[in-house]
């Protein structure tokens, strides 16, 4: 099976030597058996019909609403992309996928949620194999999808981000805000450099860093996006 990734963003700068980029650590969690296929679409490079059997959209720090002329051409192609493949979107895939198809994500004043977070499953797709009522993923975003587009179901949130998974009809495509690619030492990485920045405090550093000893769900999710991804 051809899976193509559509590369957003990189790992920032001050942690790309340590860490793998987002395609390698996707791939990292869903596994073998795929011929991965990889699109820069920063440097304009999109797929074309027949490239792969399944793609996924990558995390960024570039938010939806930004003026960048790479952002315009992605919300095209998820809107002419054949419904019939199956599209899944991760942070910032999640986010401008629900930008494409009629919702409306913004720069929340909730601040940055981070760590790992607890999301509750609001409904059970078939594709969701051992699902119980809520899991646990890593989390880095201050965008939110604030209103689902008409199409779209709610799946999972949580109180800071409700609206955390969503399963669109009339097309296969479904997204999810947390990051199960992130290993635990990547996201405890990020909540170092944003408190380095100033952006977050000693006691939500701390708090976010004893999040991340808990178990997480990573390996369930990604089994998700692999069924998904095969249905």
């Amino acid at each position: 099976m051809k899976l193509g990734i559509l590369k957003t963003g990189q790992p920032p700068r001050s942690l790309a030597d340590h860490f793998p980029g987002y395609p390698e650590m996707i791939q990292g969690v869903l596994g073998s058996g795929y011929d991965y296929r990889t699109f820069d679409v920063q440097a304009g490079a999109l797929p074309q019909p027949g490239d792969a059997d399944a793609y996924i959209v990558t995390g960024s720090a570039a938010g939806v609403y930004d003026d960048l002329p790479w952002i315009e051409p992605l919300r095209a192609w998820l809107r002419g992309v054949d419904p019939e493949l199956p599209v899944m979107g991760i942070c910032f895939g999640h986010q401008i996928m629900a930008d494409a198809y009629g919702g409306k994500v913004i720069k929340s004043d909730k601040g940055w949620g981070g760590g790992l977070q607890d999301y509750a499953v609001l409904q059970h797709e078939p594709w969701m194999e051992g699902a119980g009522k809520t899991f646990a993923i890593p989390a880095s975003h201050q965008d939110q999808v604030v209103e689902a587009p008409p199409t779209a179901r709610v799946i999972a949130g949580n109180d800071f981000c409700p609206n955390a998974g969503l399963v669109y009809t009339g097309r296969r495509a479904a997204s999810f805000q947390g990051h199960p690619e992130f290993s635990p030492a990547y996201a405890g990485a990020l909540v170092d450099l944003r408190h380095r920045k100033g952006i977050i405090d000693d006691a939500t550093s701390a708090r976010l860093h004893d999040s991340l000893t808990r178990p997480n769900d990573n390996n369930l999710v990604g089994a998700w996006i692999r069924n998904f991804c095969a249905r």
